[in-house]
């Protein structure tokens, strides 16, 4: 046993480095600002919808960069909050599904992303959506119960949140997790990641606070974010709540599930929104 000593001081040794990278590192876990790249690639005209580029200040003075695209009669407005790669120039197909459904969209990249000042931290994001919530509200005049929320992937923690905080028309999470800390127990089970998170977007509870109505969105072959995560938070959301099934992997389900996911866009959006405020 003594000669096994110097191998357990080893694995431990090198067992707390890991866990010391990985604490430090999170924030290079979490955000992919530059995948592929922060700068646009492309703009809504590519595919031939009209646009405003916009630049907004959040209130600790942070400049972000966003895309209001309008369209004729709009139904309601929808204010997007992306994922956690990439920057709003990859989300053009999104972009064209809603604009069809009859939304005008408020789409923007958070600090650290795309052309947005900065770098990302939670408390930015959350801080980054509420900007563009006061912007929809107080320089478009734009009532709050003709607002959707839409969030994917990360985006539908920060959408939670600022759901959470105001009375939105409605609420949709696509490929969302339940929290930062409940993913990082599934990724790593050898260590105590839930208790080293220094995140927590905490998706569930901020679900659980908001009493509009809600879609989730997931599908069964979401390779990143699993599909109970889906289901639990379909679970912790208040009446009116809708479940919609979707196909396909993480980045490319909603495109795979082509009609159906657009079809229970549209049920969403005929329920719960009208022209009424615009």
């Amino acid at each position: 046993m003594q000669n096994l000593w110097p191998f357990i001081v080893i694995i431990l040794a090198a067992y707390g480095v890991f866990v010391l990278i990985l604490y430090f590192s999170q924030s290079r876990l979490l955000y992919y600002p530059d995948l592929p790249s922060r700068r646009l690639t492309a703009t809504p005209d590519r595919i031939g919808l009209a646009y405003q580029s916009l630049e907004i200040p959040t209130e600790d003075g942070v400049t972000l960069h966003g895309w209001f695209l309008p369209v004729a009669n709009p139904r309601g407005t929808l204010l997007f909050c992306h994922g956690n790669a990439g920057n709003i120039s990859h989300r053009l197909d999104s972009l064209r599904i809603f604009h069809d459904l009859g939304l005008a969209v408020l789409i923007f990249d958070y600090r650290g992303f795309g052309q947005s000042e900065g770098s990302t931290t939670e408390q930015g994001s959350y801080q980054d959506a509420q900007a563009m919530w006061n912007y929809l509200t107080e320089q478009r005049s734009i009532l709050p119960g003709n607002i959707l929320l839409f969030g994917r992937s990360l985006g539908a923690a920060v959408a939670a949140h600022l759901a959470s905080r105001h009375r939105p028309g409605g609420l949709i999470l696509e490929s969302a997790f339940t929290s930062v800390p409940d993913m990082a127990a599934e990724l790593y089970p050898l260590i105590p990641a839930r208790w080293l998170s220094r995140f927590r977007y905490d998706t569930r509870a901020y679900v659980r606070s908001y009493s509009g109505p809600v879609l989730v969105i997931h599908s069964r072959n979401d390779e990143i974010i699993p599909f109970h995560h889906g289901q639990q938070l379909y679970a912790a959301a208040n009446q009116p709540k809708h479940f919609l099934e979707i196909r396909g992997d993480h980045n490319g389900g909603f495109l795979s599930s082509g009609a159906h996911y657009r079809q229970g866009l549209e049920r969403f959006i005929e329920q719960y929104q009208t022209t009424e405020g615009h």
